[in-house]
């Protein structure tokens, strides 16, 4: 056990005016399991890159373990055994200079091979084989994976395989940005098994579920500090909610404080001055009398007005900015019939491989049908036979006549130019557009950015704020919360509950699927 020490964390990049951290300091135990959540661009990715020292900061981070970065990009793809050794240690570096210190065969070399022969026992060289398949394993991952090419391997296969060669290296301190993006139910319910049994690592995650069942304490990222508290994300959450509630409460009380001591302070405001004029009025008699105690009252008035104005300031500092989750709104058409969608007996084809069949369901007014099944298993292309694209199938799907659809896809790699431009291209009211966007934390400095430079997250809730400011009779998202932060994605959830409307999704977030789904069709 060791502690990671933040201390006077300041940072801000060259290209902003304000700062990201400002005189941050807190402590971390090397052993704790961490939660890190945080709305999307507070710099959660931001912080773990400067834990791994990738930019300049004011202030100091100090530890005594080193840090590993999940995900990362592999530059070798080829075979899976040696991509494994090589993350933990580099094996086959030091295997070739121990070849070559034998083959030398001088005093130094064999010196050289010493050292270059502790290294590798002390990294379990000779058996490090053997710890990747038991681990492995863990992870419900076949062992024939280790002798297929790196890059024939699923994302969720490379998710698994990376986590198990990070935590099978020695002093190392895990950040672990998101790993759940490429995991189904299946998948992220091994992970997060895997990860509970673990210890010493941040995990950047916004599937409330996922961090419940794995993290002891959780960072938060909040407007205005970072906290650091003991517990899952569902007892954060009731802290939070209690610690906002107290505020809120004391806020209502400052202001108004605020607002009586303002009002005094206007009706006060000036009486030094007119002090000061009625010494020197035409019809003044004692002018040296007057003079003398007009001198009192005014520096009486100006300490009063300054101790007023002190006050005000002095309460202002202590209002709290709340954390808040404005309402979202939707705006769901009734279709002129009960049924919307039908499916009766649809089978869909891949290069003449049956991805699935007889699949069978009807989409009613107000229904939310969750999609669900393994990666690959065909909820994607269920979906695509919805909006009109070309897949093979058999079977029938009869769409009500002149039904809309409001349709969020997986892949956000499209958007690029202004916000103005999507908005017009895409037919909504750009004013709508921006304002469903400022209610999911978007600043007002995004809208300047071109849409190609947006993060992951904020190109989400781009799509999300599209579909929401369309008028549609269903509502058809794929995988519409990857990327996206907790509290919009409790913003989200909350709109769908208060609004109805009729919905076909595919999400893997087991607390939005538990919360909102209607029907659940198993592929």
């Amino acid at each position: 056990m060791s502690l990671i020490s933040v201390n006077n964390l300041t940072f801000c990049y060259e290209t902003n005016y304000e700062n990201i951290f400002e005189n941050t300091s807190f402590d971390i135990d090397t052993d704790w399991k961490l939660g890190f959540i945080g709305r999307n661009g507070r710099g959660k990715t931001t912080f773990l890159q400067l834990l791994m020292g990738k930019y300049k900061c004011k202030g100091t981070i100090t530890s005594s373990v080193q840090f590993d970065y999940f995900p990362f990009k592999v530059v070798n793809e080829y075979n899976t055994l040696e991509v494994v050794k090589n993350i933990i240690a580099p094996f086959a570096e030091w295997e070739y200079e121990m070849n070559e210190c034998i083959a030398e065969n001088t005093e130094k070399s064999i010196n050289r091979y010493g050292e270059l022969l502790d290294l590798f026992i002390s990294h379990d060289g000779y058996i490090i084989e053997e710890f990747i398949e038991k681990e492995i394993r863990k992870l419900d991952v076949s062992l024939d994976v280790l002798t297929r090419p790196f890059i024939s391997l699923s994302n969720g296969e490379r998710t698994k395989l990376m986590l198990a060669a990070l935590f099978l290296k020695k002093n190392n301190f895990l950040l672990i940005d998101e790993p759940t993006n490429h995991l189904d139910f299946e998948g992220r319910k091994c992970v997060g098994k895997y990860l509970s049994s673990k210890k010493g690592f941040i995990l950047v995650s916004h599937d409330r579920y996922f961090l419940d069942n794995i993290v002891d304490h959780i960072i938060s990222i909040n407007r205005n500090s970072i906290d650091v508290q003991k517990g899952n994300f569902s007892s954060w959450q009731d802290n939070k909610n209690r610690q906002d509630n107290f505020e809120i409460k004391q806020n209502e009380k400052l202001r108004k404080d605020i607002v009586q001591l303002e009002e005094s302070f206007r009706r006060t405001a000036g009486w030094s001055d007119k002090i000061e004029k009625s010494k020197i009025g035409e019809h003044a008699p004692d002018r040296g009398n007057i003079g003398h105690k007009a001198a009192k009252m005014m520096k009486r008035a100006k300490s009063n007005e300054l101790r007023k104005k002190n006050l005000i300031d002095d309460k202002k500092k202590f209002l709290k900015d709340i954390e808040k989750n404005d309402a979202l709104k939707i705006h769901p058409l009734k279709y002129s019939k009960s049924t919307l969608i039908n499916i009766d007996n649809l089978s869909v084809y891949y290069d003449n491989r049956i991805i699935f069949e007889d699949v069978s369901f009807a989409v009613n007014q107000g229904d939310r049908i969750a999609l669900r099944g393994k990666n690959g298993c065909g909820k994607s292309s269920i979906i695509k036979l919805l909006i009109g694209e070309n897949i093979s199938f058999s079977g029938n799907i009869n769409i009500g006549s002149e039904l809309k659809i409001s349709y969020i896809s997986q892949d956000t790699s499209f958007l690029s130019g202004t916000f103005k431009d999507y908005s017009q291209k895409e037919n909504i009211d750009e004013t709508l557009f921006r304002a469903i966007l400022s209610k999911l934390d978007f600043s007002s400095n995004i809208f300047d950015k071109d849409l190609k430079d947006l993060s992951g997250g904020q190109k989400k809730k781009v799509l999300i704020a599209k579909s929401l400011s369309q008028i549609a009779h269903v509502y058809i998202w794929d995988e519409p919360l990857n990327f996206i932060d907790v509290l919009s994605r409790m913003q989200i959830e909350q709109l769908i509950k208060s609004y109805e409307p009729t919905m076909i999704f595919v999400e893997h977030d087991y607390m939005f699927n538990e919360s909102i789904a209607t029907k659940v069709i198993n592929l």
